[in-house]
């Protein structure tokens, strides 16, 4: 039993061995020193066994740093879009599904501001987290852009949220007043929607902005 457990540890301790060989060969590569002939293949077919029936050399060879097509729209562009869709479908599910129902526009806004404020917190938030990178590129469009999760944000979107419905109002009683009366419907609803919203985002970041500002003068004069 000894020699098994003595055998079975030496297996463990070889199986993490650092493979230096192993990382020759990769420097050795990227330096362009490997012999003639043996440079590494990118063929999908030679690498994984699968027979690529297409005869496109983008198709057969793996590149593991090509950009995909999402990766090449704007972050703004992206973030907008993602927002504008989920306002407009609160509209529908809510104004245009429940409206027949729920009577009192008082009432629509509310349940507009809390489903709007749930979704952001539980959706939208976490889909730019998943599309960011280390640059935090999304946190310009986020009202609470924490790293982690944080259970008061559920209530403080879902506040948040009502009052950018209320300013959505506001939008189209203007409208109304100015040039004729608009029906809600999700497509202007949601550019409604994301330009009081983002104009609040601006706003928090501009008092960030200047915040931060006042802090660093102070700390230079104190210095």
């Amino acid at each position: 039993m000894a020699k098994k457990n003595k055998i079975r540890e030496t297996a463990i301790e070889n199986y993490y061995d650092l493979k230096t060989d192993k990382i020759d060969e990769l420097v050795a590569i990227l330096q362009g020193d490997t012999p003639e002939g043996e440079n590494p293949t990118s063929d999908i077919e030679e690498i994984t066994g699968e027979k690529i029936e297409s005869n496109s050399a983008r198709k057969r060879n793996f590149d593991p740093y090509r950009r995909d097509k999402l990766s090449a729209i704007p972050v703004w562009l992206k973030a907008l879009l993602i927002k504008w869709w989920f306002a407009g479908a609160v509209c529908y599910f809510v104004n245009m599904g429940l409206g027949i129902y729920i009577p009192s526009a008082l009432d629509l806004l509310i349940l507009d501001g809390l489903l709007c404020g749930l979704i952001a917190d539980v959706v939208v938030n976490p889909i730019f987290r998943m599309l960011e990178s280390d640059k935090k590129e999304y946190n310009p469009y986020i009202m609470f852009p924490f790293p982690v999760k944080q259970f008061w944000t559920l209530f403080a979107n879902m506040l948040y949220y009502t009052v950018v419905f209320a300013g959505v109002n506001l939008c189209y009683l203007g409208i109304n007043e100015l040039i004729t009366f608009t029906a809600v419907e999700p497509l202007l609803f949601g550019v409604f929607a994301v330009a009081v919203d983002m104009v609040f985002i601006g706003i928090k970041d501009l008092i960030v902005f200047l915040v931060k500002r006042a802090k660093r003068k102070e700390k230079t004069l104190n210095v």
